[in-house]
């Protein structure tokens, strides 16, 4: 699911799993749209987003939540203006201490949130027309506080009808793996689980166990200055046999709101100017190359309920 409409599966081709066009970090007590011009900010990041098409991406998942700036309208413009297929998300963001959550996700439980995001799945974005194309919760590193399990709770309860994805900012490897046994409590697979920023946990074997279990383990941030730890992570996998887990990305961008001009815009180029010519050079094939860019992205955005076998 687009910000434009349904498109096939095969149709997602080259994909950016996580970035950001725009977003505001003000929190959820004072986010509000009278805070941004939407044509200065169309103005300002249409270019990279034609940069980035013009690289070779079809697809970009644009992974800011609500009350941290999401604009489905805005996103549409962009999206029929750059060509590139922009996914946006449903779901709260808990990271960051609860900052971006509304005062409402703190009282309600997890079937009322899944409800609301329910509702912008099967009825668009406050009033746009525009669906969700995966669901996005954000979890801090360490123990899951009991607000951020009813964020898992209330996303696997979502995905059990919608079948959009789970996309998390994970703090650490033990938020995770809590993450993934929260969700098999409550009947999803992992397949149906990304691990936002895994690159954050510094022990490769927390992203195999995570892989082994069926999730996807995604290294995002990629840029020059950590260009080889990112080959490194991958290279880690596809020698454990665990590449078809793994999805990369720069979650780059972005025009931030309150800042002059938006701040400074990190473009999506890294990936395809430096990070994919260095896994060649690290011995990887296309086929490789293909599996992270195309195949890996599409079946882990693909709409379809994943129950737990058994379940």
């Amino acid at each position: 699911m687009t910000v434009m409409g349904l498109i096939q599966a095969d149709d997602l081709g080259a994909t950016l799993p996580h970035e950001h066009i725009f977003l505001d970090f003000i929190g959820a007590a004072e986010v509000s749209k009278d805070r941004y011009d939407p044509d200065e900010i169309f103005e300002a990041t249409l270019p990279y987003l034609e940069q980035v098409k013009d690289l070779g991406c079809d697809t970009l998942a644009e992974c800011t939540p609500a009350y941290i700036g999401r604009d489905a309208a805005l996103l549409k413009r962009l999206a029929k203006e750059s060509g590139l297929n922009l996914l946006t998300n449903t779901g709260y963001y808990g990271a960051g201490k609860n900052k971006f959550l509304p005062r409402h996700a703190m009282t309600e439980n997890a079937d009322e949130l899944a409800t609301r995001w329910l509702t912008e799945w099967r009825d668009g974005i406050e009033g746009t027309g525009v669906q969700p194309g995966f669901i996005k919760i954000g979890v801090d590193a360490g123990k899951l506080s009991d607000v951020h399990r009813k964020l898992v709770r209330a996303a696997a309860r979502t995905h059990l009808v919608s079948g959009l994805t789970i996309a998390a900012h994970t703090g650490d490897g033990q938020a995770a793996l809590e993450e993934l046994q929260t969700l098999k409590e409550e009947g999803v697979a992992a397949g149906a689980f990304i691990w936002v920023h895994a690159q954050n946990e510094r022990d490769p074997d927390v992203h195999a166990r995570a892989a082994a279990k069926g999730a996807w383990v995604e290294f995002d941030h990629i840029s020059p200055k950590d260009l080889g730890r990112h080959v490194m992570m991958v290279q880690e996998m596809k020698e454990r046999a665990l590449l078809h887990r793994v999805l990369v990305s720069h979650d780059a961008g972005w025009y931030e709101i309150g800042k002059p001009k938006g701040g400074q815009f990190r473009a999506y180029d890294t990936l395809f100017k430096e990070f994919l010519p260095a896994l060649k050079e690290a011995g990887f094939s296309q086929d490789e190359i293909q599996q992270l860019l195309v195949e890996n992205p599409r079946e882990a955005f693909t709409i379809q309920a994943r129950p737990l076998q058994g379940k």
